[in-house]
């Protein structure tokens, strides 16, 4: 179980999934309904954890040449890769089904994008070019997407407003994760950071206008008449301590500011997705 655990990262797929939850949540009418709830966090849990086994499909040969990715199921030999492929299957058409019977449709369409994108686009890419993270970084903000799906049936401004503040939150979180990873990303033929791949100033400041923009994205639901004026606050005033953060790397250029800037952005996402809810219209 720790070793289907570590193949589908429950913990990073906690995250995602919450967004996810979060998005439902908020699309106008829908009230809490802890089976509701419970059955959308099954199917992302389900179709992240999918995508994720598919990730590792794909990097087993990599995830040998880097400390950090060494110990998984799969580079390790204490799984088989058909016992993976058996596993990735199995879950993502559970996910898939939960959301379509569950919910609608469009929610199972949408979780189908993501889990292709994730697994099948955006893994391969890493090893061609930086251009990878701007893939990657579309399956990563469908998920409030796809819970406003779930909730509403529809596509409106409401759901892309959630998806374009996760959609731009990416590049900074994950560039500051390439940063700190960069010897063993290199190592394994990764290509994340932009411009030439290495961990220096136009990178910094490529997080930093990326977290600039972050600011008017977290103040669109509330235009939008979604949530309240305080989660506009706390938007703003979250949005300039990420910014800070991303200012902070471009002035030290290192590692520790890099870390930095991660924790930052998952205390950034998680405020604001906690005043959303906290601040529903």
């Amino acid at each position: 179980m720790k070793d289907y655990s570590q193949l589908m990262k429950f913990n990073l797929t906690f995250m995602v999934v919450f967004s996810s939850v979060v998005g439902y949540l908020l699309v106008p009418g829908v009230e809490f309904n802890l089976v509701k709830v419970l059955l959308l966090f099954a199917g992302g849990l389900l179709v992240s954890g999918s995508a994720n086994t598919i990730n590792q499909i794909w990097e087993k040969e990599t995830d040998k040449l880097m400390a950090r990715t060494a110990p998984r199921p799969l580079p390790s030999g204490r799984m088989r890769e058909g016992e993976a492929v058996t596993l990735a299957i199995i879950t993502g058409l559970a996910g898939i089904f939960i959301m379509g019977y569950c919910f609608n449709l469009l929610s199972a369409v949408l979780s189908l994008v993501s889990l292709v994108l994730y697994g099948f686009v955006y893994t391969p890419w890493k090893k061609w070019n930086s251009l990878a993270v701007l893939v990657g970084a579309i399956p990563g903000a469908l998920p409030p997407l796809i819970g406003w799906a779930a909730g509403a049936n529809n596509l409106s401004e409401g759901g892309w407003s959630l998806f374009a503040i996760q959609f731009l939150w990416q590049f900074p979180h994950f560039w500051a994760i390439a940063w700190i990873a960069h010897k063993d990303y290199t190592r394994a033929g990764f290509k994340l950071l932009p411009a030439n791949g290495e961990p220096n100033k136009f990178t910094a400041l490529q997080a930093a206008t990326y977290a600039l923009l972050l600011i008017p994205a977290g103040v669109a639901p509330y235009l939008l008449k979604i949530t309240g004026g305080i989660s506009a606050i706390v938007a703003i005033l979250a949005g300039i301590f990420f910014l800070y953060r991303a200012i902070n790397l471009y002035r030290k250029n290192d590692v520790p500011a890099a870390r930095k800037l991660m924790f930052g952005s998952y205390i950034y996402l998680t405020v604001i997705q906690l005043a959303q809810l906290l601040d529903k219209v």
